[in-house]
């Protein structure tokens, strides 16, 4: 079983092409592996026992990172939360995004006029880094990194990782380290900390824990997807509340996680031995119009949802009707730097 990194973080956003055009022009994430509008009939769980209509584009940057899944509901209004989020809250809370230089990242967002909430500063672990938000108030954070695949010209990269609201650190820090790799401990501290101070509710005291991989990731997309880091929050001193808490998967805000793997049965077993079940299994080969991949999902600790794809179809270059097969190859081996920078073909100007 190969788990090769982030693939992407699901969004729900009221309106999909205007989300797409504003982290295409502010955030490099100008690559569209699918675009489709489809029925999201396997995940009635969550989705208040019957299928639900969305659109959804797939958004990567040839940079390196995961990528976006913006995700519209067609068939509803997508709701927001009825309270204000706040960090700490559980769930998916800010996504984050890779910089080679964070501090120009903050000049260009701020020349073109992207909210940014403070400035230039350093987390615990001693990482560049800064937050804003996006026009639907999804908060997302450009931190420095060092892991790249490719260089052009978009100042970020794509995903990076993403903070968690949590109720208890250690039983995640088992579940991200355990399932997922996330098994060495960049930080850990108990404060009020200044960079938080200018988030929602992140005036308050947390402990805080970053995790990253201590192996390099194997696989199809390996050195696309790259290194990636879990930042686990756990507010101390107020009672906080599932961020999806009488919503739907798919309402407004960040809906899931998803990673890249090989060996979805391998991964059913390892889920279910640590107290995690598959809660959605797609059981096969589940068509995504330009993509194709067994899906699955499990919960963390706090419900928050982790999603599994085993990608059997990738359209490489959609121009020429170049589809990459990856069921009959070595799961741990990665794909030719030259085939996966294909993608770049496929970029929206």
């Amino acid at each position: 079983m190969v788990i090769s990194g982030i693939q992407q973080i699901g969004i729900g956003i009221p309106r999909v092409y205007e989300a797409f055009e504003w982290y295409k022009k502010h955030l490099g994430m100008d690559i569209p592996v699918f675009d489709e509008a489809a029925e999201a009939a396997l995940m009635l769980k969550y989705t208040g026992g019957e299928p639900r209509s969305r659109h959804a584009i797939f958004a990567l940057n040839i940079q390196g990172g995961g990528g976006l899944e913006i995700w519209q509901y067609t068939s509803r209004v997508p709701q927001p939360s009825a309270f204000q989020l706040m960090l700490g809250d559980y769930g998916i809370f800010i996504s984050k995004f890779k910089s080679r230089d964070v501090q120009r990242s903050y000049e260009i967002l701020k020349k073109q006029g992207v909210e940014i909430l403070n400035e230039v500063s350093k987390n615990p672990a001693g990482s560049k880094h800064f937050y804003l938000k996006d026009p639907y108030g999804n908060i997302c954070e450009v931190i420095e990194a060092d892991d790249w695949f490719k260089s052009y010209k978009t100042h970020t990269g794509g995903i990076y990782g993403c903070t968690i609201g949590v109720s208890d650190i250690e039983k995640s820090k088992a579940f991200y380290s355990t399932i997922l790799g996330y098994d060495e401990i960049i930080c850990d501290a108990k404060d009020q900390f200044d960079d938080f101070k200018k988030l929602p509710g992140g005036d308050k005291k947390f402990r805080r824990v970053i995790l990253k991989n201590s192996k390099k990731r194997q696989g199809a997309f390996s050195r696309l997807l790259g290194d990636s880091e879990i930042e686990l929050v756990q507010v101390t001193n107020r009672e906080a509340q599932p961020i999806f808490k009488d919503r739907l998967w798919g309402d407004l805000g960040y809906i899931h996680l998803c990673f890249d793997i090989n060996g979805m049965d391998e991964l059913r077993t390892l889920c279910e031995s640590k107290g995690h079940p598959f809660t959605a299994d797609s059981k096969d080969s589940f068509d995504m119009g330009e993509a194709a991949g067994h899906f699955s999902y499990i919960e963390d600790p706090d419900g928050t949802l982790i999603e599994f794809v085993e990608a059997h179809k990738v359209p490489i270059l959609k121009k020429i009707n170049w589809y990459l097969n990856l069921r009959n190859r070595d799961p741990k081996k990665p794909l030719p730097n030259w085939m996966v920078g294909a993608l770049a073909f496929n970029r929206k100007k």
